[in-house]
């Protein structure tokens, strides 16, 4: 075992890249993610998260870089990550016609896991699936299907959890358990990988990385993402919104227009010029410009068009 097992990093990787035949999926990611940190990654379908996130962890073996994860060699040392790792796959992944029991069972025996029964019972009661035990994995609802894909991810008690957008499918009461779940895992030591699209997710994360075309475009806090974009951005509100941000398009600073409800976000990353567009529109007296700080979510758009425009 390497020393930085002593570290209080759970991983640290230099310049790691992957290519799928001609295709290169994963450009230079370097990265450092602490021990019992959420680090979220967000980015548009096929940006790389969920093949940069089993590099991170020996899942995959980069074709060029090196690193660690847990102390271990990412590329020689992988068997030894994989024992300490739970990786909760998007799809279900659980066999629908065992019970929830079985399913448990089973793992435990691929796991090799000493005490198995005990094991299994503790991760039923633990999750309150004790009433459901019996049940068909097939017949769970979504909510319930993801409380016991995470029981089974944590049978072996890894040291490192990843969850490939987790949450999709299931209703807000169920992401919301949920996420009270990994704050008790994370606050227990345990570190967790979490890719999601979702942005409520995204400001729970201690930090995140923002990946487009393969590439690491931003990372930090959700405050330090926000900052690090500089993104004038007004509230705009008044009648026949539709029409009006078609008026708004092309004008000097206005980069996105996203509608939020009754009201429209104009936001640009040249204030100076979205301010005086904004004091011109407001002189009209047909609509309400008032100033707001821009969320991540209207980073993200922001991040999402540049990274097109520089690859098309």
């Amino acid at each position: 075992m390497s020393s930085g097992m002593a570290s209080d990093l759970a991983i640290d990787v230099r310049g790691l890249n992957k290519y799928f035949g001609k295709k290169h999926v994963v450009r230079d990611l370097s990265l450092q993610v602490r021990r019992g940190e959420i680090f979220g990654f967000l980015g548009p379908n096929g940006s790389g998260k969920t093949t940069s996130i089993r590099l991170l962890c020996g899942l995959l073996t980069p074709d060029s870089g090196s690193g660690t994860c847990l102390g271990f060699d990412i590329v020689r040392e992988t068997s030894s990550i994989k024992r300490e790792v739970g990786y909760m796959t998007q799809k279900f992944s659980l066999w629908e016609d065992l019970t929830i029991r079985e399913n448990l069972e089973f793992i435990a025996r691929m796991y090799g896991m000493p005490e198995r029964r005990q094991a299994v019972a503790g991760a039923i009661d633990r999750l309150g699936l004790t009433s459901r035990q019996n049940q068909l994995s097939g017949t769970l609802s979504g909510g319930w299907k993801q409380r016991l894909a995470l029981a089974s991810c944590m049978l072996h008690h890894p040291k490192l959890l990843l969850l490939d957008e987790p949450t999709a499918g299931v209703d807000p009461k169920a992401r919301r358990d949920f996420w009270n779940e990994i704050n008790e895992l994370a606050g227990n030591g345990i570190t967790v990988l979490v890719s999601t699209h979702y942005m409520d997710e995204a400001e729970r994360c201690h930090r995140l990385a923002y990946l487009a075309y393969g590439n690491l475009l931003v990372s930090g806090t959700a405050k330090e993402v926000v900052d690090s974009r500089a993104l004038a951005g007004f509230e705009v509100t008044g009648p026949d919104l539709v029409n009006y941000a078609t008026l708004l398009r092309g004008l000097p600073g206005v980069e996105q227009i996203t509608a939020f409800g009754s009201t429209l976000h104009v936001t640009g990353q040249d204030a100076a010029a979205l301010n005086a567009t904004a004091a011109r529109k407001q002189k009209e007296n047909t609509h309400r410009w008032v100033p707001i700080r821009a969320g991540l979510e209207d980073v993200f758009i922001s991040l999402m068009e540049t990274a097109e425009e520089d690859n098309s």
